[in-house]
């Protein structure tokens, strides 16, 4: 175990990848981990080895996984989402859905990010047709029942140093992205709001984020998506304000360290 004076503080992935192996428990990785699907025991390792990971392991993986995402914050998402994993799942939501009636539904592929993984179907039963015949089922993915009418909120939280909401729509397709011919306007977050994104992110142990929220025409809200980066169109902050307050966070955690050290 290094000291606090000799401890390694790592924060470029490039610095990583070249110091993997000599890393010992006291150190810090303070960078996004580049995983290839598959590499999630990159993390493992680290925490195995009692070095600490900043932004947290779970947050990193949940940053990058609509299912990881989708088991995690379960309690604050759409009652009915499933992950689909393989055909006996589909077999079972088409069942599910039709017993609770719902017609459109939304997929979320697993690593899509922008608007760019999401597909609306007009049925369940729709959607097991195409996943049957396609000789690549795009296994694992998120299934929820589309809401019609919803308003689409983006939360950028950033420790305990700023937050702010505003809502985003599209009038000509579902996809609410702002790049995709989306408008945006700010918005006031209610109580219930901000507490379900304080829970998301105590829950993933987030130390900022880009939270989206679905909030339906009778008040329900929904926790829909979170990043641990995204873009900021439409945001009154801007990309260098943010990356700074991003790194006073980070000080902040390294700082706690220190201070851990000299009380150990």
């Amino acid at each position: 175990m290094r000291s606090a004076a000799s401890r390694l503080i790592i924060k470029s992935n490039s610095e990583f990848l070249k110091r993997y192996h000599e890393l010992k428990q006291g150190d810090v990785v303070a960078c996004m981990v580049n995983m290839g699907i598959g590499q999630e025991y990159l993390l493992l390792d680290l925490v195995q080895r009692g070095i600490k990971v900043f932004p947290a392991p779970v947050a990193q993986v949940a940053s990058r996984s609509k299912c990881c995402q989708a088991e995690l914050f379960q309690r604050w998402m759409h009652p009915l989402t499933r992950i689909v994993r393989k055909r006996s799942d589909m077999v079972r939501l088409v069942e599910l859905y039709a017993s609770e009636g719902v017609e459109d539904v939304i997929t979320k592929l697993d690593r899509s990010d922008c608007g760019l993984g999401i597909c609306k179907w007009r049925s369940a039963e729709d959607l097991f047709s195409n996943v049957v015949f396609s000789s690549r089922p795009p296994y694992p993915f998120v299934v929820q029942p589309f809401i019609p009418g919803c308003r689409d909120i983006r939360v950028v939280w950033i420790g305990d140093m700023y937050r702010e909401a505003y809502w985003r729509q599209n009038s000509h397709g579902f996809r609410n992205n702002l790049h995709f011919g989306g408008s945006s306007g700010e918005y006031s977050l209610e109580p219930l709001e901000e507490a379900i994104c304080s829970a998301v992110m105590k829950r993933g142990d987030f130390p900022y984020a880009h939270i989206d929220l679905l909030k339906t025409d009778n008040g329900k809200v929904f926790f829909s998506e979170i990043s641990l980066f995204g873009g900021l169109k439409g945001a009154l902050i801007d990309d260098r304000a943010a990356a700074d307050m991003r790194d006073a966070v980070l000080k902040g955690f390294l700082q706690a360290l220190e201070r851990r050290d000299d009380t150990a």
